[in-house]
C-alpha cells in the first residue's frame, strides 16, 4: 500500500492511496486540474482511480467533488448527512453515481476494506478511515474535533497514519484570528494541536512505523515547529509532513 498527498490544509485536501490494486481518493479540496496534473507527475492516471470518498462537509474536503465525479467518472462515496450539508455550502452541481454510507460501516472495494470511523470534528456527518488492504493497515485520521476513545484504539491498529497536527496552542492563543475562531479551533469539535496529536502517537502501542502530520495551519503551526514538538515526545517514531501547497512524497505503508 502506498500515500501520495496531494494536499493538506484548510486551502483543500486530497489524499491518493493504492492498494491491492485499488485507486482511492480521500476528499475534493483542490480543483480536478489541480489533482490530475499532480498524480499525472506522480506516474498515475485520475481517470484510473475507482473511487472517491468524502470525510465530511466543509468546503476544503468536498467544493470539487461534482467536478471530479462528472470529469473522471468515478463513483462518489459520502454519508446523506455530508453530501446534504455539501449541496449547501458548495456548487457541486450535477452529481451521476452517489453511493451512500453510514458512519461506522465498512467499504469494499475488491480486496481493500475501508473503515469509517465517526469523529466528533463540526462537519454534518465526519468520519475518519483506515484502509485495511490484508497485509497492512493505514490510518487517515483529520478534522478530528478532539482525541475521543475510538480515535485512540484505532491509532493503535494501524501500521501508519496520516494525521491532523492543526495547531500549535501558544501561536494560536497569541495570533490574529478573533476569539470566536480560536474557541472553535481548540474546541472539543474543532481541530487537534501538536502536542495532542504527539501524545496520541505516545500511547499508541508499537504497531505504528511512521506518522505524517497533516492539516497543519499556516497561521497557528510551521512544520518544524510541529515536527519539534512530535520528536520531543517520540524521539524513535519515523514523521513526514504533507504540504499545504502540493503533492509530497509516495509513502508506502
Amino acid at each position: 500500500m502506498v500515500l501520495l498527498s496531494l494536499q493538506s490544509g484548510s486551502n483543500g485536501n486530497c489524499i491518493y492511496v493504492e492498494a491491492g490494486g485499488v485507486r482511492l481518493l480521500f476528499d475534493a479540496g483542490i480543483s480536478g486540474k489541480q489533482a490530475a496534473e499532480r498524480l499525472h507527475r506522480a506516474g498515475r492516471d485520475i481517470a484510473q482511480v475507482d473511487a472517491l470518498i468524502i470525510s465530511h462537509d466543509h468546503t476544503d474536503h468536498v467544493r470539487c467533488a461534482g467536478v471530479y465525479q462528472r470529469k473522471f467518472g468515478f463513483p462518489l462515496y459520502c454519508t446523506e448527512a455530508t453530501l446534504h450539508a455539501a449541496r449547501s455550502s458548495c456548487e457541486l452541481g450535477r452529481l451521476d453515481e452517489v453511493c451512500h454510507f453510514m458512519r461506522g460501516e465498512t467499504l469494499c472495494f475488491g480486496r481493500v476494506r475501508v473503515e469509517t470511523i465517526r469523529t466528533p470534528h463540526d462537519g454534518a456527518d465526519g468520519v475518519a478511515f483506515i484502509v485495511d488492504d490484508g497485509d497492512s493497515r493505514l490510518g487517515i485520521f483529520t478534522d478530528l474535533g478532539h482525541p475521543f476513545e475510538e480515535l485512540k484504539g484505532a491509532l493503535s491498529s494501524v501500521d501508519a497514519a496520516l494525521i491532523e497536527s492543526n495547531y500549535d496552542a501558544e501561536m494560536l492563543q497569541r495570533g490574529p484570528y478573533p476569539a470566536f475562531l480560536k474557541k472553535r479551533i481548540a474546541g472539543p469539535g474543532g481541530h487537534i494541536s501538536n502536542i495532542e496529536s504527539a501524545d496520541l502517537i505516545a500511547r499508541c502501542g508499537t504497531r505504528l512505523r511512521w506518522a505524517c502530520l497533516g492539516h497543519l495551519s499556516e497561521t497557528n503551526n510551521a512544520p518544524k515547529l510541529a515536527l519539534g514538538t512530535h520528536l520531543a515526545v517520540n524521539r524513535g517514531m519515523t514523521y513526514h509532513v504533507a504540504g499545504r501547497y502540493g503533492a509530497g512524497e509516495w509513502l508506502l505503508v
